[in-house]
């Protein structure tokens, strides 16, 4: 592994070789500034009458005109590209099929590289005391005393407060707040190995020291860390952080969802004794280009982020945490298409570092894995503390257990009474966003869809809008048929939470309901404060969407009562048993945590469906080896290998065209012994007024399809209102 200090330099005049982030197919020649430049340096560049941002990636190609050739305007103030990152990027491109020029988009995402580094005044808690308390004031010191003091600039604390500036500058002059000029891009604070002890279990003990032992070697080796919900994952996994502290090196925790973040950063500084760094879509522009320069430069020890946070420019990775790592989120299904999971893996084993796959129902690749050897597996079978696994129970719609028009069954009302007259919590989970999914008219039968896509609007009440979930497109709900015009004969088919909701609060008129979806427009601090508010009794009922399925803890609860518990086995995607079993099992974990033991009870017209019959039995190994004894006969993903192809224009009939031109084009895939299945219509057929037709690659394990690929798309030449998306290893069939 190559260090920047050893890396080639060029002088004054000498062709270097440069890579922009401009949709271009290939690298430009330049000549090096007069300070000359090194390998791996950010520079701006002419391109034509702009200046853009590269990053130098060798010694040119030449066999141009010299006196053509321009040069490198400036080197930017950051830390060079290390050769490893180089060397992921290249990778990830080859792997997933992305121009290199798109992978380096992808990892220079951070406002004003460009920009000098420069100071910022920013403000934090002061010694004195206000000369009179008003609301605004007390909100604003409310604020830095929870952050412990840390500094705000001062939008970012105005907005936290719900104040104007002038209150804070206000404080200022009091001396209650202090105004300190700073580094625009400082390091952030120091992270203290030891600055808490935590007492670990038996198990959680063997686990630590397995994973501290493996980041001491500093070379990398991949976990699985699979432990029951409640039984102290984050705990162990922290550990290997601490020891990847002392070895002064750096560590990245992956979060599924930025409403885990804030809860998981308040851990952080207290075992830490402060802040990491942040990487995600909440974070400021501000902070998030501090984060890229810090990242670089060393001045960052942890980062807790979103998928993209592995693309950082990592001066010395030592450790990744995937936390939830099952969790679909982590697949990136626009852009540049990649799996954060499996980038996890090929980053580490680049830079010498080692992979925590954390979950309590891990995916069925890494149980592979694992059970292959090439994954070392780590179990926690057992709750922390005096918690219990909850009881699971099966509710058979098939007897009559519902009323017409509702949707909780007469046995899981019976079971939230007896939990409101304890003073215990219930969670009523249906993964299923809005008010309903579909609105049709009772006069002529036609449903409302969306006029860009072939998918149904869904009624959110809440709103008062109908909404498209495949493009975001809205319009108000209608009082007459858009097809037909007889007014005030639509209706709501089936139930979304806030449907669920308005059927709980008629049910339990007294009960106090909270609902926690993510339609629900709350920033990652509004939901934490709701999340604390819940936890601590101030709701009697929750009704959640998968949202509430991750990492929260709400003590109270005792019950939980999945409304729909067939709704995800629906459809052909080869992945749906899995995924409900995942989230069956993940919801159910919410039930018990804290003394009492829970029950969870899934409501289903299919109890003797094999998934449902795995989730009761609580037998995790026998429903994956009865799984992947089905993918391995099917020669499926993991014991084959899949490419989703897509191809998309603003007319049907050419899409077609091309698409069936690709199929008598597809010599590469054949020769590879890989199957091409389609074309056919795309599940969802239009998005955005775009035409989709689907096509789909099948190979054996260990057939190199990148390559054949590549070659299978460049034989067609599209027009240029088509588009053609690849994407291997596809986690949807949409």
């Amino acid at each position: 592994m190559a260090d920047n200090s050893e890396q080639s330099f060029f002088p004054e005049g000498t062709l270097v070789s440069v890579l922009t982030a401009q949709p271009l197919d290939r690298f430009l020649d330049y000549k090096a500034p007069a300070s000359g430049v090194k390998v791996g340096a950010y520079v701006i560049v002419p391109l034509g009458p702009r200046q853009v941002l590269g990053v130098v990636w060798g010694a040119g190609q030449g066999g141009f005109d010299p006196a053509k050739i321009k040069t490198v305007i400036r080197e930017l103030d950051v830390a060079p590209m290390r050769e490893e990152m180089k060397i992921f990027l290249e990778k990830v491109s080859a792997y997933t099929l992305t121009p290199l020029h798109a992978m380096l988009r992808l990892a220079t995402r951070a406002p004003g590289l460009a920009d000098a580094p420069g100071m910022r005044k920013l403000y934090a808690l002061g010694p004195e005391e206000p000369d009179r308390m008003t609301s605004a004031r007390e909100r604003v010191i409310a604020v830095l005393e929870e952050h412990q003091g840390l500094p705000f600039m001062l939008g970012e604390l105005a907005d936290m407060a719900g104040v104007s500036g002038s209150v804070v500058k206000g404080l200022v002059k009091q001396g209650v707040v202090l105004e300190v000029e700073t580094p625009r891009d400082a390091p952030f604070p120091p992270l203290d190995p030891k600055a808490a002890t935590v007492e670990l279990t038996g198990q959680q003990q063997t686990a630590a020291d397995a994973l501290r032992a493996s980041v001491a070697t500093h070379s990398y080796q991949t976990f699985m860390l699979k432990g029951v919900t409640g039984s102290g994952k984050t705990e162990v996994y922290l550990e290997a952080v601490a020891e990847c502290l002392r070895q002064g090196r750096q560590a990245l925790v992956l979060l599924p969802e930025i409403a885990l973040t804030v809860e998981f950063l308040d851990r952080v500084q207290k075992r830490f004794g402060a802040r990491p760094a942040e990487w995600h879509s909440g974070v400021t522009m501000t902070e998030r280009r501090r984060t890229w320069r810090m990242v670089g430069q060393g001045g960052a020890q942890l980062i807790v982020g979103a998928r993209s946070a592995l693309y950082l420019p990592f001066r010395d990775l030592g450790l990744v945490i995937v936390d939830e790592e099952h969790d679909t989120s982590y697949k990136q299904e626009d852009g540049v298409l990649y799996s954060a999971r499996d980038m996890a893996v090929m980053r580490a084993s680049i830079c010498g570092a080692t992979v925590v796959l954390a979950s309590a129902t891990p995916s069925l690749e890494t149980w592979v894995n694992a059970a292959s050897g090439k994954y070392r597996r780590l179990d926690l079978d057992a709750r922390f503390g005096t918690a219990e696994l909850p009881e699971m129970r099966a509710i058979d719609l098939r007897e009559g257990q519902l009323e017409r028009g509702r949707w909780i069954s007469n046995i899981l009302v019976s079971e939230v009474q007896k939990r409101l007259a304890g003073g215990e919590q219930s969670l009523l989970f249906l993964n299923r966003r809005g008010y309903a999914p579909v609105t049709v008219c009772r006069a002529c039968g036609q449903q409302v869809a969306c006029d860009h896509c072939d998918a149904r609007m869904v009624e959110h009440r809440f709103h008062k809008h109908l909404m498209c979930h495949q493009c975001g497109e809205t319009k108000p709900v209608p009082t007459k048929c858009p097809s037909c015009g007889v007014e005030d004969r639509m209706a709501a088919v089936g139930p979304g939470v806030e449907r669920l909701a308005e059927e709980t609060q008629a049910r339990f008129p007294d009960a106090r309901i909270a609902i926690l979806s993510s339609d629900m427009a709350m920033t990652a601090r509004a939901l934490k404060e709701r999340i604390g508010q819940i936890a601590s009794g101030e709701a009697d009922i929750i009704i959640g969407t998968q949202m509430v399925a991750k990492g929260h803890n709400f003590p109270l609860l005792t019950l939980v009562g999945v409304i729909d518990a067939d709704l995800g086995l629906h459809g052909g995607d080869l992945r749906a048993a899995e995924r409900t079993f995942q989230l069956m099992r993940q919801v159910a974990g919410r039930a018990g945590r804290v003394g009492k033991r829970g029950l969870a009870c899934l409501q289903t017209l299919q109890p003797d469906h094999p998934v449902i019959h795995a989730i009761l039995a609580d037998d995790d190994e026998r429903f994956w080896q009865a799984e992947a004894a089905q993918r391995e006969q099917a020669g499926v993903p993991p014991f084959g290998r899949m490419a989703g192809i897509v191809l998309s224009g603003p007319e049907l009939q050419p899409v077609f065209d091309a698409a069936n031109q690709m199929v008598r084009n597809a010599g590469p895939l054949r020769q590879l012994g890989a199957e091409v299945f389609g074309p056919a219509p795309a599940p969802i057929a239009r998005i955005r007024g775009r035409h989709r037709v689907r096509l789909l690659v099948k190979a054996a394990k260990g057939a190199a399809i990148q390559p054949a690929l590549a070659a299978w798309r460049n034989s067609v030449k599209l027009p240029n209102n088509m588009r053609i998306s690849i994407d291997i290893d596809p986690q949807t069939f949409y």
